[in-house]
Protein backbone atom coordinates (compact mmCIF):
# COMPACT_ATOMS: atom_id res chain seq x y z
CA UNK A 1 0.00 0.00 0.00
CA UNK A 2 0.79 4.03 -0.54
CA UNK A 3 -0.06 5.99 1.67
CA UNK A 4 -0.20 10.05 0.80
CA UNK A 5 -1.89 12.35 2.94
CA UNK A 6 -4.65 10.42 3.89
CA UNK A 7 -4.79 8.81 0.81
CA UNK A 8 -4.31 4.96 0.54
CA UNK A 9 -4.13 2.93 -2.76
CA UNK A 10 -2.12 -0.33 -3.63
CA UNK A 11 0.54 -0.99 -5.40
CA UNK A 12 -1.57 -2.06 -8.83
CA UNK A 13 -3.70 1.29 -8.80
CA UNK A 14 -0.46 3.37 -7.91
CA UNK A 15 1.57 2.07 -10.64
CA UNK A 16 -1.75 2.83 -13.57
CA UNK A 17 -1.50 6.29 -11.55
CA UNK A 18 1.97 6.26 -12.99
CA UNK A 19 1.14 5.12 -16.06
CA UNK A 20 -1.68 7.53 -16.66
CA UNK A 21 0.48 10.12 -15.76
CA UNK A 22 3.36 9.83 -18.11
CA UNK A 23 1.16 8.67 -21.18
CA UNK A 24 -1.61 11.20 -20.72
CA UNK A 25 -3.69 9.07 -22.19
CA UNK A 26 -5.77 6.05 -21.53
CA UNK A 27 -5.19 3.20 -24.22
CA UNK A 28 -1.55 4.19 -23.95
CA UNK A 29 -1.12 3.83 -20.44
CA UNK A 30 -3.47 0.37 -20.86
CA UNK A 31 -0.32 -0.83 -23.15
CA UNK A 32 2.20 0.41 -20.73
CA UNK A 33 1.15 -1.87 -17.47
CA UNK A 34 -0.30 -4.75 -19.79
CA UNK A 35 -3.85 -3.57 -18.75
CA UNK A 36 -7.14 -4.01 -21.67
CA UNK A 37 -8.55 -0.12 -22.09
CA UNK A 38 -11.46 -0.90 -19.86
CA UNK A 39 -9.70 -2.12 -17.16
CA UNK A 40 -7.40 1.54 -17.38
CA UNK A 41 -10.96 3.48 -17.39
CA UNK A 42 -11.67 1.18 -14.63
CA UNK A 43 -8.75 2.17 -12.86
CA UNK A 44 -9.09 5.71 -13.51
CA UNK A 45 -12.60 6.41 -12.41
CA UNK A 46 -11.50 4.33 -9.13
CA UNK A 47 -8.33 7.12 -8.84
CA UNK A 48 -10.46 10.17 -8.84
CA UNK A 49 -12.91 8.43 -6.73
CA UNK A 50 -10.33 8.26 -4.47
CA UNK A 51 -8.43 10.73 -4.90
CA UNK A 52 -11.69 13.30 -5.79
CA UNK A 53 -9.54 14.75 -8.20
CA UNK A 54 -10.52 14.19 -12.22
CA UNK A 55 -6.17 13.24 -12.77
CA UNK A 56 -7.09 13.46 -16.38
CA UNK A 57 -9.39 16.16 -18.45
CA UNK A 58 -10.26 16.25 -22.35
CA UNK A 59 -8.62 19.30 -23.97
CA UNK A 60 -9.65 18.58 -27.43
CA UNK A 61 -8.64 15.54 -28.75
CA UNK A 62 -6.21 15.23 -26.30
CA UNK A 63 -5.98 14.70 -22.08
CA UNK A 64 -4.24 16.79 -19.80
CA UNK A 65 -3.14 16.48 -16.11
CA UNK A 66 -5.12 18.59 -13.62
CA UNK A 67 -3.03 20.82 -11.56
CA UNK A 68 -3.27 18.27 -8.31
CA UNK A 69 -2.20 15.69 -10.70
CA UNK A 70 0.38 17.43 -12.57
CA UNK A 71 1.66 18.78 -8.74
CA UNK A 72 1.85 14.68 -7.72
CA UNK A 73 3.53 13.42 -11.06
CA UNK A 74 7.12 12.97 -9.69
CA UNK A 75 6.10 12.25 -6.46
CA UNK A 76 3.96 9.41 -7.72
CA UNK A 77 6.86 7.88 -10.17
CA UNK A 78 9.28 8.12 -7.20
CA UNK A 79 7.18 6.40 -4.97
CA UNK A 80 6.60 3.29 -7.74
CA UNK A 81 10.23 3.22 -8.32
CA UNK A 82 11.08 3.22 -4.75
CA UNK A 83 8.29 0.71 -4.01
CA UNK A 84 9.44 -1.94 -6.47
CA UNK A 85 13.23 -1.65 -5.43
CA UNK A 86 11.54 -2.36 -2.39
CA UNK A 87 9.56 -5.01 -3.08
CA UNK A 88 11.87 -7.08 -5.93
CA UNK A 89 13.97 -10.05 -4.95
CA UNK A 90 17.32 -9.66 -4.96
CA UNK A 91 19.06 -11.41 -7.63
CA UNK A 92 22.13 -11.23 -9.63
CA UNK A 93 21.19 -8.19 -12.67
CA UNK A 94 21.44 -10.57 -15.85
CA UNK A 95 21.17 -7.97 -18.76
CA UNK A 96 20.21 -10.75 -21.67
CA UNK A 97 16.97 -11.34 -19.28
CA UNK A 98 15.95 -7.37 -19.16
CA UNK A 99 13.11 -6.38 -21.14
CA UNK A 100 11.56 -2.68 -20.55
CA UNK A 101 11.94 0.39 -22.90
CA UNK A 102 14.21 2.99 -21.60
CA UNK A 103 13.71 6.80 -22.89
CA UNK A 104 16.62 9.08 -24.13
CA UNK A 105 16.07 12.45 -25.32
CA UNK A 106 19.32 13.37 -28.15
CA UNK A 107 20.13 15.46 -30.90
CA UNK A 108 20.56 12.79 -34.33
CA UNK A 109 24.10 14.39 -33.39
CA UNK A 110 24.62 12.05 -30.94
CA UNK A 111 22.12 9.40 -32.59
CA UNK A 112 24.54 9.53 -35.69
CA UNK A 113 27.87 9.14 -33.86
CA UNK A 114 26.72 6.69 -31.26
CA UNK A 115 23.91 5.06 -32.90
CA UNK A 116 25.13 2.02 -34.36
CA UNK A 117 27.17 1.16 -32.02
CA UNK A 118 24.91 1.34 -29.28
CA UNK A 119 22.56 -0.74 -31.42
CA UNK A 120 25.24 -3.31 -31.67
CA UNK A 121 26.02 -3.42 -28.46
CA UNK A 122 22.51 -3.64 -27.01
CA UNK A 123 21.59 -6.22 -28.98
CA UNK A 124 24.81 -8.71 -27.91
CA UNK A 125 24.02 -7.63 -24.34
CA UNK A 126 20.36 -7.10 -23.71
CA UNK A 127 18.29 -8.17 -27.02
CA UNK A 128 14.64 -7.55 -24.79
CA UNK A 129 15.62 -3.81 -24.74
CA UNK A 130 13.75 -1.18 -26.69
CA UNK A 131 15.79 1.77 -26.58
CA UNK A 132 13.24 4.88 -27.66
CA UNK A 133 15.18 8.33 -28.79
CA UNK A 134 13.16 11.53 -28.66
CA UNK A 135 14.07 15.28 -29.77
CA UNK A 136 16.63 16.64 -27.01
CA UNK A 137 14.07 20.26 -25.59
CA UNK A 138 14.73 23.37 -23.34
CA UNK A 139 12.25 20.58 -20.80
CA UNK A 140 15.39 17.92 -20.67
CA UNK A 141 16.24 18.51 -16.92
CA UNK A 142 11.71 18.78 -16.02
CA UNK A 143 11.51 15.58 -18.02
CA UNK A 144 14.67 13.63 -15.89
CA UNK A 145 13.10 15.29 -12.92
CA UNK A 146 9.21 13.71 -13.43
CA UNK A 147 10.98 10.61 -14.47
CA UNK A 148 9.32 10.86 -17.83
CA UNK A 149 12.79 9.78 -19.57
CA UNK A 150 15.60 7.53 -18.72
CA UNK A 151 18.40 9.80 -19.80
CA UNK A 152 19.68 13.15 -21.83
CA UNK A 153 22.62 13.45 -24.05
CA UNK A 154 23.19 16.87 -24.93
CA UNK A 155 25.41 19.82 -23.76
CA UNK A 156 23.40 22.40 -21.94
CA UNK A 157 23.79 25.81 -19.87
CA UNK A 158 22.75 25.96 -16.56
CA UNK A 159 21.41 22.48 -14.99
CA UNK A 160 19.61 22.24 -11.64
CA UNK A 161 22.17 20.85 -9.22
CA UNK A 162 20.82 17.44 -8.28
CA UNK A 163 20.95 15.84 -11.50
CA UNK A 164 23.52 13.65 -12.20
CA UNK A 165 26.49 14.41 -15.27
CA UNK A 166 29.14 12.75 -17.25
CA UNK A 167 31.19 13.35 -20.21
CA UNK A 168 30.53 11.04 -23.01
CA UNK A 169 32.68 12.39 -26.09
CA UNK A 170 33.76 15.44 -27.23
CA UNK A 171 33.62 17.25 -30.64
CA UNK A 172 34.89 20.57 -32.72
CA UNK A 173 33.52 22.83 -35.29
CA UNK A 174 34.03 22.52 -38.85
CA UNK A 175 32.46 23.88 -42.42
CA UNK A 176 30.78 22.30 -44.76
CA UNK A 177 29.97 22.80 -48.46
CA UNK A 178 28.99 20.92 -51.48
CA UNK A 179 31.95 19.95 -53.46
CA UNK A 180 30.47 22.09 -56.71
CA UNK A 181 30.47 25.17 -54.68
CA UNK A 182 32.57 28.45 -56.32
CA UNK A 183 34.81 28.75 -53.50
CA UNK A 184 34.94 25.10 -52.71
CA UNK A 185 38.58 25.39 -54.16
CA UNK A 186 39.38 28.16 -52.33
CA UNK A 187 41.18 28.65 -49.07
CA UNK A 188 37.88 29.01 -46.44
CA UNK A 189 39.17 32.76 -44.91
CA UNK A 190 37.16 34.49 -42.54
CA UNK A 191 36.06 37.55 -45.54
CA UNK A 192 34.61 33.92 -47.44
CA UNK A 193 32.89 32.56 -44.77
CA UNK A 194 31.11 35.57 -43.62
CA UNK A 195 29.64 36.38 -47.49
CA UNK A 196 28.41 33.41 -47.68
CA UNK A 197 24.60 32.20 -47.03
CA UNK A 198 25.01 30.30 -43.66
CA UNK A 199 22.70 26.99 -42.36
CA UNK A 200 22.18 27.09 -38.64
CA UNK A 201 21.10 23.84 -36.67
CA UNK A 202 18.90 24.70 -33.44
CA UNK A 203 17.85 21.64 -32.01
CA UNK A 204 16.17 23.41 -29.52
CA UNK A 205 14.16 26.36 -31.43
CA UNK A 206 16.54 28.75 -30.07
CA UNK A 207 18.13 31.57 -32.33
CA UNK A 208 21.82 32.36 -32.67
CA UNK A 209 24.49 30.50 -30.97
CA UNK A 210 27.88 29.64 -29.97
CA UNK A 211 29.53 31.25 -33.41
CA UNK A 212 27.39 33.96 -33.72
CA UNK A 213 28.42 34.76 -30.20
CA UNK A 214 32.74 34.62 -30.93
CA UNK A 215 31.63 36.53 -34.32
CA UNK A 216 29.93 39.63 -32.65
CA UNK A 217 33.18 39.79 -29.69
CA UNK A 218 35.16 40.62 -33.07
CA UNK A 219 32.45 43.11 -34.60
CA UNK A 220 31.48 40.34 -37.07
CA UNK A 221 28.28 38.97 -38.12
CA UNK A 222 27.36 36.02 -40.51
CA UNK A 223 24.23 35.92 -42.74
CA UNK A 224 22.09 33.16 -41.94
CA UNK A 225 19.26 32.47 -43.98
CA UNK A 226 17.58 29.04 -42.84
CA UNK A 227 17.55 27.39 -39.43
CA UNK A 228 16.53 23.39 -39.16
CA UNK A 229 16.14 21.38 -35.83
CA UNK A 230 18.21 18.79 -37.23
CA UNK A 231 21.86 18.47 -38.41
CA UNK A 232 20.57 15.55 -40.88
CA UNK A 233 18.58 18.03 -42.67
CA UNK A 234 21.08 20.58 -42.60
CA UNK A 235 23.89 18.29 -44.28
CA UNK A 236 20.85 17.69 -47.10
CA UNK A 237 20.52 21.62 -47.55
CA UNK A 238 24.22 22.32 -47.59
CA UNK A 239 24.51 19.31 -50.09
CA UNK A 240 21.73 21.18 -52.97
CA UNK A 241 22.14 24.78 -52.14
CA UNK A 242 25.48 27.71 -52.06
CA UNK A 243 25.19 28.30 -48.59
CA UNK A 244 27.77 26.35 -45.94
CA UNK A 245 27.21 24.82 -42.66
CA UNK A 246 28.88 24.65 -39.65
CA UNK A 247 28.87 21.52 -37.75
CA UNK A 248 30.09 18.45 -35.30
CA UNK A 249 33.36 17.29 -37.26
CA UNK A 250 32.78 13.69 -36.39
CA UNK A 251 29.38 14.05 -37.69
CA UNK A 252 30.63 15.74 -41.31
CA UNK A 253 33.73 13.01 -41.00
CA UNK A 254 31.04 10.44 -40.87
CA UNK A 255 28.50 11.85 -43.55
CA UNK A 256 30.13 14.21 -45.57
CA UNK A 257 31.16 11.38 -48.48
CA UNK A 258 27.68 10.36 -48.41
CA UNK A 259 26.15 13.80 -49.15
CA UNK A 260 29.62 14.49 -51.36
CA UNK A 261 30.15 17.55 -49.26
CA UNK A 262 33.96 19.52 -48.58
CA UNK A 263 34.98 19.88 -45.09
CA UNK A 264 37.04 22.69 -44.04
CA UNK A 265 38.35 24.51 -41.20
CA UNK A 266 35.87 27.36 -39.80
CA UNK A 267 37.73 30.37 -40.02
CA UNK A 268 37.13 31.50 -36.30
CA UNK A 269 38.77 30.45 -33.15
CA UNK A 270 35.95 28.07 -31.66
CA UNK A 271 36.39 25.55 -28.36
CA UNK A 272 35.75 22.12 -28.97
CA UNK A 273 32.60 21.01 -26.65
CA UNK A 274 31.66 18.02 -25.05
CA UNK A 275 28.63 16.12 -24.89
CA UNK A 276 27.61 14.74 -21.43
CA UNK A 277 24.94 12.27 -20.07
CA UNK A 278 22.56 13.34 -17.91
CA UNK A 279 20.25 11.65 -15.39
CA UNK A 280 18.00 11.59 -11.72
CA UNK A 281 19.96 10.66 -8.79
CA UNK A 282 17.23 8.41 -8.10
CA UNK A 283 18.37 5.86 -10.72
CA UNK A 284 21.60 5.53 -9.16
CA UNK A 285 21.06 2.42 -7.37
CA UNK A 286 19.04 0.84 -10.17
CA UNK A 287 21.13 -1.67 -11.93
CA UNK A 288 19.30 -2.07 -15.14
CA UNK A 289 19.74 2.24 -15.07
CA UNK A 290 23.65 1.84 -14.35
CA UNK A 291 23.84 -1.00 -17.27
CA UNK A 292 22.30 1.36 -19.32
CA UNK A 293 24.53 4.19 -18.33
CA UNK A 294 27.61 1.85 -18.98
CA UNK A 295 26.21 1.31 -22.08
CA UNK A 296 26.77 4.59 -23.30
CA UNK A 297 30.00 4.97 -21.92
CA UNK A 298 31.02 2.10 -24.12
CA UNK A 299 29.55 2.96 -27.35
CA UNK A 300 31.31 6.34 -26.79
CA UNK A 301 34.46 4.86 -26.26
CA UNK A 302 34.28 2.93 -29.55
CA UNK A 303 32.56 5.40 -31.76
CA UNK A 304 33.88 8.50 -30.52
CA UNK A 305 37.22 7.65 -29.29
CA UNK A 306 39.96 10.62 -28.28
CA UNK A 307 39.34 14.08 -26.23
CA UNK A 308 39.99 16.97 -27.46
CA UNK A 309 42.19 19.20 -24.87
CA UNK A 310 39.88 22.31 -23.14
CA UNK A 311 36.34 20.95 -24.49
CA UNK A 312 33.52 23.33 -23.05
CA UNK A 313 30.94 21.14 -21.05
CA UNK A 314 28.25 23.79 -20.86
CA UNK A 315 27.18 25.94 -23.85
CA UNK A 316 27.21 30.29 -23.28
CA UNK A 317 23.77 30.70 -22.80
CA UNK A 318 23.66 31.95 -19.41
CA UNK A 319 26.83 34.33 -20.50
CA UNK A 320 24.49 35.84 -23.35
CA UNK A 321 21.61 36.58 -21.03
CA UNK A 322 24.35 38.30 -18.55
CA UNK A 323 25.82 40.31 -20.85
CA UNK A 324 22.34 41.13 -21.61
CA UNK A 325 21.25 41.78 -18.23
CA UNK A 326 24.95 44.12 -17.57
CA UNK A 327 24.10 46.34 -20.64
CA UNK A 328 20.27 46.69 -19.57
CA UNK A 329 21.89 47.93 -16.36
CA UNK A 330 24.10 50.54 -17.57
CA UNK A 331 21.56 52.06 -19.93
CA UNK A 332 19.18 52.32 -16.88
Amino acid sequence: MWCSAGVTLDLNLLETFDALLQEQSVSRAARRVGLSTPAMSHALARLRATLGDDVLVRAGRDMVPTQRALAMKAEVHDALARARAVLSPQQAFEPARLTREFRVNATDHVVTVLGATLDALARAAAPGVFLRFLPTSTDDAAMLREGAIDLAVGIYADLPPELRTRVLFTDRFVTVLRKGHPVARRRMDLETFLSLDHLQVAPRGRPGGYLDDVLAERGKKRRVTRAVPYFLSALQLVAESDAVLTISERMAARLAAAFDLVVCETPVPLRPYALSLLWHPRQDSSPEHGWLRQLFVDAAAKAAPGAHDGAKTRTDAHVRRTKRHVASNEMA
